[in-house]
């Protein structure tokens, strides 16, 4: 992501935003046609996750979410349906989605009428019947209203954002419970169809692969599927007035690139690098790890960063091409590679930065070497050494300049420490090995260590555990 994000991952480091959200009011309960609850056990709230409490929910998982919307940009309404196809992981007589505002007229569980109640970012769903563990079942929430963004600890906005044509949608960490009813933790991902339908003229982006559009009535309705797994955070579905290109690269990569055309000129020159970015990417971690791919440059002033939504990223203004650099890489780290705790988050804000060094290094730029060299000259008092990458504290501290910068320290002293041979193989397995799931940095430094036949223990210690500036680097 990116400003103070965020502070910005435009040049060379750090910028990122999001962060735990406040608790927002309770609302007042709805409750559907629902016999008293069968026997059973209730679903947490939570997914255990100890920065975001209330983030994703327990005793299901999703597999595949099926979003209806409409969006009138004028009024900035939103009409939604979304089913949800999930299995059950225990047995349960009740359940939550993550979803913040937005009044939901009806839910059903396997298309009998399920009891439902608010409770502020919870909807609680009382299916008819217990569900016995191992069960696949199907819920569908209708809802509408004007989705509004969460702020964030760190005061940037975070969600359904809406702009001057349309809506910019970034959803880390927990932005996604604005606009659509989700299981709505990194720890949860899932197929998506979008299908979205906006005012003649607007465009609707989401991810994955553009299955076809049409127009009637004035109105434009865009359907597109998302295959490879995806977790909530990474979903959205920009709605703007752009200039759209689209087409497949050698390697059969489907782009679309979608541009608000005041930000056309600038952003010419960066997104033309795309396809050699990605070329230049897949040597270093193996192939690209999805079918499509392309970018969202919007001209939203107000949001302050960019965010790696899977397959397209989405921008708040034209990208440089470190920016560029940066959130494709998180394809391979973060979207494809993904979280099970977000005090993990070094994982994916370390690698896109230090991917950004790498580009720089083999492109006329500065050498990793001394882009670390520059940042280890910072005294001891700045904020580049004010908590730990690999434990920030809390979810405002998740995208600031220690996570990115110090991450990618992290990384170069690896690099170091095993040569370039075993650092680029470590981050080759790495992809490989968790493609299209989840890693830790538990696993990561045991990957390391089996990759470069090292004891790496005291390397990650000092890099991503000190508090303060590390000594002898």
């Amino acid at each position: 992501m990116t400003t103070p994000r965020r502070q910005a991952v435009r040049r060379t480091a750090v910028l990122r935003r999001e962060a735990v959200l406040a608790t927002v009011p309770v609302a007042v309960a709805a409750l559907l046609g629902a016999a008293a609850p069968a026997a059973g056990t209730a679903g947490a709230a939570g997914a255990g996750d100890p920065y975001f409490p209330l983030s994703g929910n327990g005793g299901y998982h999703v597999s595949h979410y099926g979003l209806t919307l409409r969006y009138d940009t004028a009024s900035r309404h939103l009409d939604g349906s979304a089913v949800l196809t999930a299995r059950a992981t225990q047995r349960l007589s009740r359940f939550d989605l993550d979803l913040n505002g937005l009044k939901v007229t009806g839910v059903t569980v396997d298309r009998t009428a399920a009891g439902f109640r608010r409770s502020g970012q919870e909807l609680v769903v009382t299916p008819r019947h217990a569900l016995r563990k191992d069960q696949n079942f199907r819920i569908t929430v209708s809802y509408h209203g004007t989705p509004k963004p969460v702020t964030d600890p760190d005061g940037s906005a975070d969600g359904w954002i809406p702009t001057d044509d349309g809506a910019f949608v970034a959803g880390e960490p927990q932005g996604a419970m604005t606009w659509f009813p989700a299981n709505s933790h990194p720890r949860d991902k899932s197929s998506y169809d979008f299908t979205i339908t906006v005012p003649q003229g607007r465009t609707a982006v989401a991810n994955g692969v553009l299955r076809g559009q049409h127009t009637a009535h004035g109105l434009t309705t865009f359907r597109w599927r998302q295959a490879e797994p995806m977790a909530a955070y990474l979903a959205t579905a920009t709605v703007g007035t752009f200039k759209v290109q689209q087409y497949t690269t050698g390697d059969g990569i489907r782009v679309y690139n979608a541009v608000d055309p005041r930000e056309a000129h600038a952003s010419a020159p960066v997104l033309k690098k795309l396809p050699s970015v990605l070329a230049w990417e897949s040597k270093l971690f193996g192939p690209y790890p999805f079918r499509a791919a392309g970018s969202i440059v919007d001209h939203a002033p107000d949001v302050g960063y960019a965010l790696e939504t899977q397959t397209r990223p989405v921008y708040d203004s034209a990208p440089d091409i470190s920016t560029l650099v940066h959130e494709s890489a998180h394809q391979w780290f973060g979207d494809s590679v993904s979280l099970t705790a977000w005090k993990d988050i070094w994982l994916n804000e370390g690698f896109a930065t230090y991917a950004e060094w790498l580009y720089s290094e083999q492109h006329g730029g500065d050498s990793a070497q001394k882009t670390f060299d520059h940042l280890y000259a910072r005294p001891a008092a700045d904020g580049l050494w004010a908590y730990p990458a690999g434990d920030p504290g809390s979810g405002k501290n998740l995208f600031g300049t220690p996570v990115y910068a110090r991450g990618a320290m992290a990384l170069h002293e690896l690099r170091k420490a095993v040569g370039d041979r075993d650092f680029f193989r470590i981050l080759h397995a790495w992809a490989a090995a968790h493609r299209a799931g989840h890693g830790t940095t538990a696993q990561f430094v045991k990957l390391a260590e089996r990759e470069s036949g090292k004891n790496l223990d005291g390397l990650f210690h000092t890099w991503l555990y000190t508090k303060g500036k590390p000594k002898n680097a």
